[in-house]
């Protein structure tokens, strides 16, 4: 390889793609990203697409190349499926469910790891690419052992034990603020500007509601359209309060998760949202630390190769 690196990581999310080639000596030997997701591929365009993505870092002769891949390329309607693992689920042999797609006449070798699902009757779930920075989490915290959150259009909330995902919980938080925003009668007002400077205000009203009353959310949430109406609410307030009493509401339900002894809640994620969420879990008294959602992922294909 041109750019010095032993092997690509890859995160194929639904909108973006990223790869990273990792030398030798586990730097970063370059960087490259894609807004071509698994959204918008057939399961026959993602060899082309990576094929291109790496072309300047990689040239199109010599040995093969270990592509260790993680994310929505394993998907049903992805690359090729990836079968879910079960949990309880030992994070430290998530290679060995790894598929093999077939790259004829390159020199790339991908693979792609499983996602973990939850078939527990009543608590069904399932996650892909949350398990890699879990894994992840391990390396960068070493003997760690409690729960994680992991904010996100899906939220994911996960008991974990070393390597070991115990149960997971996910909530459609992001997914759900976005909706009600945009094709909801709520979008009515949120037509302006929503970051003023009144969104802070809005949104600390909304955390306190969902946290002490989630029971209540869908009475509650009408209260953005009414307090627009009646009380002079601006669109940053509104957009504020929708997200602090969803935020809060996912909070407030998940409370029972969040025993006595653990000294901090690991939020993995981007550090806006993180941020949000350090807030609503301040208003019970949990310390939290924010781990950034590409170092976990990095550190997380890493181990998963090193331990195959």
């Amino acid at each position: 390889m041109e750019s010095g690196a032993e092997w690509v990581a890859v995160d194929w999310g639904t909108s973006n793609l990223r790869a990273w080639g990792i030398a030798p000596d586990g730097e970063i030997a370059f960087a490259r990203s894609s807004d071509r997701g698994m959204g918008k591929l057939a399961p026959d365009a993602f060899p082309d697409v990576l094929t291109e993505l790496l072309a300047a870092d990689v040239d199109t002769a010599g040995t093969r190349i270990d592509v260790v891949i993680c994310g929505m390329a394993g998907a049903r309607q992805g690359w090729m499926e990836a079968p879910y693992i079960e949990a309880p689920a030992d994070l430290g042999g998530l290679a060995y469910g790894a598929v093999r797609p077939p790259m004829p006449r390159s020199r790339l070798e991908p693979r792609i790891l499983p996602g973990v699902c939850q078939k527990l009757g009543g608590a069904e779930d399932v996650m892909r690419g949350e398990e890699t920075q879990l894994l992840g989490l391990g390396s960068l915290t070493p003997g760690f052992s409690g729960v994680v959150v992991l904010p996100g259009t899906h939220s994911k909330w996960v008991e974990l034990s070393g390597r070991r995902i115990e149960r997971f919980s996910t909530s459609m938080t992001g997914e759900i603020y976005e909706v009600l925003r945009t094709h909801s009668v709520l979008r009515l007002s949120m037509g302006g500007d929503l970051d003023g400077p009144e969104r802070d205000v809005g949104f600390t009203a909304g955390l306190d509601t969902g946290i002490e009353a989630p029971q209540q959310l869908t009475a509650m949430l009408f209260k953005v359209r009414a307090s627009a109406l009646l009380s002079g609410r601006g669109p940053a307030w509104c957009a504020g309060y929708l997200s602090g009493l969803l935020i809060g509401t996912e909070i407030g339900g998940q409370r029972g998760w969040l025993g006595a002894g653990q000294a901090e809640v690991p939020l993995i994620g981007s550090a806006t949202l993180c941020a949000l969420y350090a807030k609503g879990l301040a208003r019970l008294d949990i310390k939290t630390r924010i781990v950034d959602a590409t170092a976990a992922t990095l550190a997380g294909l890493k181990l998963a190769r090193a331990l195959a």
